[in-house]
């Protein structure tokens, strides 16, 4: 809902790449490339995979990453988990959660969701990307078990999720939130954005929030709630590991996951991570590009961001591989 210091692509993606060339093993992985239909337009991103081959780099056209083009896949069923990035970020936000889920036997695809990336602004500040998010995220999963060329490699029954931030809003809705778009009147009572333009308004959207039943289990991150009631979470039914923030950030205020957390009715861990802001969840900025962008990078004095990264993504592989292997 508040605005923020615009972050360059570039230097977004450099940043990620960065942490990226530090990772020891590198993934399979392809892009995502789902053409533009009824329901909605191109969405593109990545697809990474378990992979027992040497590291090496795969070429995205304006940059490359470390990984391997067309890795073969291990035999059997593999689980798929689905990202959705936070506002103005893209597919690569998550680069180090992706990698260890993938080395650990999962595949992960990450999209960008169009009008709301680093490289495309156009709808990042109006109330119709908040419908249209979740339903990227079901067009996501249509196309990993239909058209992709893993489609025959994944298991059906045992699909997640991880969001951050808008994302985080967004895999609360898929998986059965609905969002209370005149809840937030009061607070847009002083505010100049386009959202609460339409809000004073009420110029909400007309189309149903996409819930998506084929999701099992969901890791969300410092989720912006703003549009959630203590209602809004009635039918959400699936296991949930929710993260949040002791400092918030980026609209998203200390404390606003307590709402999920207060109100999910299903099974669901709890995670307070003291003196982390809202960016510790992306990952880790090397010392030049902090310098660059500190409003992504730079931490409260005492957080380790790199260690966090450690036991983040132990946490949410452990969560993940009980909920989707039966695994401890």
């Amino acid at each position: 809902m508040h605005p923020r210091k615009f972050v360059g692509s570039k230097l977004l993606v450099a940043t990620i790449l960065c942490l990226a060339a530090t990772l020891a093993d590198a993934a399979g992985l392809r892009a995502i490339d789902i053409p533009a239909d009824a329901d909605g337009p191109a969405l593109k991103g990545a697809i990474w995979s378990p992979c027992s081959q040497p590291p090496g780099e795969v070429d995205f056209g304006k940059f490359t990453l470390p990984g391997v083009k067309d890795c073969p896949l291990p035999g059997g069923k593999l689980p798929l988990i689905v990202v959705s990035h936070g506002r103005r970020g893209n597919f690569l936000g998550h680069i180090d959660t992706a990698q260890a889920l993938a080395d650990a036997g999962f595949i992960v695809a990450a999209i960008n969701h169009p009008g709301d990336t680093v490289s495309d602004l156009s709808r990042t500040d109006d109330l119709s990307v908040y419908v249209s998010r979740p339903n990227d995220i079901k067009r996501l999963i249509d196309f990993m078990v239909g058209a992709s060329a893993f489609a025959s490699s994944i298991d059906r029954e045992r699909i997640g999720l991880f969001g951050f931030s808008r994302g985080g809003y967004t895999g609360l809705a898929v998986i059965g939130a609905n969002p209370d778009w005149s809840i937030v009147t009061e607070l847009c009572q002083q505010s100049t954005t386009h959202v609460c333009e339409q809000i004073r308004a009420k110029q909400f959207p007309t189309q149903p929030v996409t819930h998506d039943p084929r999701i099992k289990a969901a890791v969300i991150a410092d989720p912006l709630t703003v549009f959630f009631t203590s209602e809004s979470f009635a039918a959400v039914g699936v296991p949930v590991q929710l993260w949040a923030s002791e400092l918030g950030g980026d609209g998203v205020l200390p404390h606003t996951a307590d709402i999920a957390d207060r109100n999910l009715p299903s099974k669901h861990e709890f995670h307070f991570v003291a003196n982390a802001g809202h960016f510790a969840f992306l990952a880790p900025c090397p010392p030049p590009l902090a310098k660059e962008v500190p409003q992504i990078c730079v931490d409260a004095n005492g957080f380790d961001r790199v260690a966090f990264h450690r036991q983040f993504n132990a946490d949410v592989l452990a969560f993940l591989r009980m909920q989707l292997m039966n695994a401890p």
